[in-house]
């Protein structure tokens, strides 16, 4: 999809809203390289994955994301015959074991959520490693002395050898003469050596080794003579304790290295599942719904509200913290107060009895494209909501071809286009030394060149920046070549005569946003079916203007259109807008219908599929036999058992859980085989998933 698009819409800032739901880097990094698809298919799919989880929130099961690390780095080391640091096989260990959480998660939840639970199929099976490492590593990531055989020999020599030298130093400390040497009556430690501390007037007195001298020279930490020969023993000893350390950090290494392949698929799917559910509490957070996706190029989109316009509302931390980045200079002196800032703005409307600065929310617009037109042209004053009307239908779009539900009403329905083009906001190029009306052009040129009959094109004002005589040609003539083309457009302007395009195009029409003449302030509100009045000369009339020189410019606006015009205008327009308001009724009666459909179809697929599992496990039953493993719902999914003894006269079995025995009917049985449908197909002869890492059977067989 056009970048540059993306960048005028602010697709950015929705990723920066995704990420900060993800749980760990692995999800960030996916949702802030997240862009929109043109596959039908994969929409679909993403879609759907972005509703199950919303379902699974609200149902209280979201997926153990915790302990989760990016380890790739590591993975990718390990993968070449790198040695992982211990901290870093620590970090491959808990994201090891927080797979192991995932996996468990994916297979409780595969029966409810089956486009979840297929996320498992490429799972690896990590548990062997993460045991492994966890045997050699403590919860500081220190290599443990039962690590391998050989160290635990070497640590207990070189326990041997330190308690030797301090037996050694606690006589010398016991000897009067030593005593009037030291600062302090005890030995201590420079790195590895063992040293007493000396003042500086008897260095000489002391034979040995200065290893340290005291910030203020008063104190010299001399190593004794008589421990030379043990000390030298006991650096022999960590040498090759460090050498046997760096042998177990290459064998770990090795395992991880062994499953680099599946572990990295594995990454991948997590990343997915992690974006899945940032996208999930992005739905949730925001009230959002998924949209219905056609190939028929229905555009319908109900109580559609602005995301971003939301967020900043609701000063979501995401943005404010990217606010941080890109803050304005301070306001100047001259520019409208705070208040008077925040008070209105594109979108916007306070809620009845609140003053405006208090609380804003986003009003909604109903749009919609290709059921009778393909062109719609928007109209109306400035900051009345046009070009965020324009901004809200492109970003949506985008968003719902990511696999983002959007913030509509249910029942929006929006088509596949292979690109979203447009043009927006005051385009003007200082380093091309080009006009603002010579960067749309360019841009506009752009458009056109690109776009095909399922593409989405915005043009934002039209025809604006030049003559309006010139402007209004080339806008009558840029709505034709869009036209041709065939593709869905929206199209705002200021320019009159652009507003009589779609009475002379069965394919276009008008659209106007409201304005509250009485208290001049917009509302923010889309009108498909009117055609937006600019109003000049009734606000100039309210804010005071001599009425003799409005009334002088309503003669020479008579004289310059024709009177006879307004009334035949004025009534085509009421029968449009009665027109479209019966067109608006319909499209909400086929979108319940259409939800109610969904809603059956769903009721009964899931039937369907719980019947289907519970002939699955009645077959299962049928074969049981003694000795087989079974679970016991009422007494713990968790505590499988296994059968000791069958009675099919009295359809009654003996299943022993531990130590206890239970007597249970045969029908309260469910097979372990036969939990999940996946389990209960998985060849029984194919290896685990993600394989095992066995290349070594021990740590003392590798070199």
């Amino acid at each position: 999809m056009d970048s540059h698009t993306l960048d005028l819409l602010e697709f950015d800032r929705i990723r920066l809203l995704l990420a900060s739901r993800a749980a760990c880097s692995l999800g960030k990094e996916a949702a802030r390289g997240l862009a929109p698809m043109v596959d039908p298919g994969s929409i679909h799919e993403e879609l759907a994955l972005t509703t199950e989880m919303v379902e699974a929130i609200r149902s209280r099961i979201t997926p153990p994301l915790g302990g989760l690390h990016d380890i790739r780095p590591h993975v990718q080391r390990a993968q070449v015959g790198a040695m992982l640091e211990p901290e870093e096989l620590a970090e491959v260990a808990e994201t090891l074991r927080a797979i192991g959480y995932l996996d468990q998660w994916l297979v409780r939840v595969g029966d409810q959520f089956p486009r979840l639970g297929g996320l498992r199929h490429g799972v690896g099976e990590f548990s062997g490693v993460a045991t492994t490492i966890d045997g050699c590593l403590d919860s500081r990531a220190k290599i443990l002395d039962t690590a391998s055989r050989r160290l635990s020999a070497l640590r207990r020599e070189i326990g041997q050898a330190e308690e030797r030298i301090q037996d050694t130093l606690r006589r010398m400390l016991r000897s009067p003469e030593i005593k009037r040497y030291l600062r302090y009556p005890n030995f201590t430690m420079v790195g590895h050596h063992y040293v007493l501390p000396i003042s500086k007037e008897h260095r000489g007195e002391v034979q040995g080794s200065v290893q340290r001298t005291s910030a203020t020279n008063e104190t010299v930490y001399i190593e004794p003579a008589a421990i030379s020969e043990q000390s030298a023993q006991l650096s022999y000893l960590r040498s090759r304790e460090a050498k046997e350390i760096r042998r177990v950090l290459r064998w770990l290494s090795a395992q991880v290295g062994h499953v680099a392949d599946s572990l990295l698929d594995t990454l991948r799917i997590l990343a997915h599942l992690d974006l899945i559910h940032a996208r999930a509490r992005l739905s949730y957070d925001y009230e959002m719904v998924a949209p219905d996706m056609n190939l028929e190029g229905r555009l319908v989109l109900r109580q559609a509200r602005h995301p971003l316009l939301e967020a900043i509302f609701r000063k979501d931390p995401a943005l404010e913290a990217s606010a941080q980045v890109d803050r304005p200079p301070a306001t100047p002196p001259d520019s409208p107060p705070a208040d008077a800032v925040t008070s209105a703005g594109p979108g916007l409307d306070p809620p009845p009895g609140l003053p405006a600065t208090s609380r804003r929310t986003v009003v909604p617009v109903d749009v919609h494209l290709g059921v009778r037109f393909r062109t719609l042209v928007v109209t109306g004053p400035n900051t009345g909501g046009k070009t965020v009307a324009l901004k809200t239908v492109g970003l949506l779009a985008a968003m719902a071809q990511s696999g983002l539900h959007i913030p509509a009403a249910e029942g929006s329905q929006l088509p596949v286009f292979d690109d979203v083009l447009a043009d927006i906001g005051d385009e003007q190029s200082l380093e091309q030394s080009l006009s603002t009306f010579s960067s749309h052009v360019r841009r506009i040129s752009q458009v056109l060149s690109k776009s095909t009959e399922r593409s989405l094109v915005l043009l934002d004002e039209l025809g604006a920046g030049t003559d309006p005589a010139e402007g209004a040609a080339l806008g009558w003539a840029i709505l034709d070549e869009i036209d041709s083309i065939g593709c869905d457009a929206i199209v705002t302007t200021h320019i009159g005569e652009l507003k009589s395009y779609a009475m002379s195009n069965g394919r276009a029409e008008n659209a106007a946003v409201e304005f509250d003449v009485e208290t001049l302030q917009p509302r923010y509100r889309l009108h498909i079916g009117d055609v937006g009045q600019s109003n000049a000369l009734r606000i100039a009339r309210r804010l005071g203007l001599p009425e003799h020189i409005v009334g002088r410019a309503e003669g020479y606006q008579e004289k310059h259109q024709g009177s006879s015009s307004a009334p035949e205008w004025e009534l085509i327009q009421k029968l449009r807008k009665e027109a479209e308001d019966a067109r608006q009724a319909a499209l909400a009666a086929q979108a319940e219908a259409e939800r109610t459909r969904e809603a059956l179809a769903q009721r009964l697929a899931d039937l369907q599929r719980e019947a289907e599992r519970e002939e699955s496990i009645a077959d299962a039953r049928a074969r049981l036999q003694q000795g087989d493993r079974v679970v016991v719902p009422r007494l713990g999914y968790d505590r499988p058992g296994r059968i000791v003894k069958l009675d099919p006269r009295k359809k009654t079995a003996t299943v022993a859980i531990g130590h206890v025995t239970w007597d249970v009917a045969i029908d309260e049985l469910i097979p372990q085989a036969a939990r999940t449908p996946d389990e209960a197909s998985r060849n029984p002869a194919a290896p685990p998933r993600g394989g095992r890492p066995k290349v070594f059977r021990s740590l003392d067989e590798f070199e």
